[in-house]
């Protein structure tokens, strides 16, 4: 199972996931609430959510936390990435992305505003033991946004190397090349082969 309440996450861990003949379903669908992340890493958080799902379901559970870093706001909003979408009506991405983009006006952040998107698995079994994975993607920031795919700030983030940003990408692009696709590739050589 997947602990995630998050659609765009669990269509990306299910495309990721499917070449190796696993189905997922996601803990929103069996009905778990999502646990307080109280850690202040991606490895910590993860694993609170792998955890709390592998318990109340008794079946492995894979858990994704994952960010982007900005250097000029030395790491922010890391961790707190979907805190910075947080609004009384949900979450709002591009309310976000137009933060981060003030955040750097303001401080007059010199181009090519650099910043990775980072991410950890942590797969936790039942017995309590769990494994952790972890991707990173180096790249820089843009604005205005481009693209529709994605989610979150992938509009915003343009890879190194690349012309198009996450958000303009094909998903079948993306995932050849993402941090999560980073990540579970070194969950795949430790766990499927």
């Amino acid at each position: 199972m997947v602990a995630t309440h998050n659609a765009g996450k669990l269509r990306e861990i299910s495309a990721l996931l499917a070449p190796h003949g696993v189905d997922v379903i996601s803990a929103a669908a069996l009905g778990f609430d999502e646990p307080e992340e109280t850690e202040d890493t991606f490895a910590g958080n993860a694993r609170i959510k792998a955890h709390f799902a592998a318990k109340q379901s008794g079946l492995p559970a894979l858990s994704d936390d994952s960010g982007i870093m900005v250097d000029a706001l030395n790491g922010a909003p890391g961790v707190y990435t979907a805190d910075w979408a947080e609004t009384p009506n949900g979450r709002d991405f591009p309310m976000a992305m137009g933060k981060v983009w003030s955040k750097l006006e303001d401080m007059g952040a010199k181009e090519p505003r650099s910043a990775s998107f980072n991410c950890t698995l942590c797969l936790a079994w039942p017995d309590g033991h769990d494994e952790i994975f972890e991707g990173k993607v180096e790249g820089r920031l843009v604005w205005p946004i481009r693209g529709s795919h994605g989610f979150g700030y992938d509009p915003m983030f343009l890879p190194n190397g690349e012309s198009e940003t996450f958000g303009e990408m094909s998903p079948e692009k993306k995932h050849g090349m993402s941090h999560r696709a980073a990540a579970f590739s070194k969950l795949v050589d430790g766990c499927f082969d």
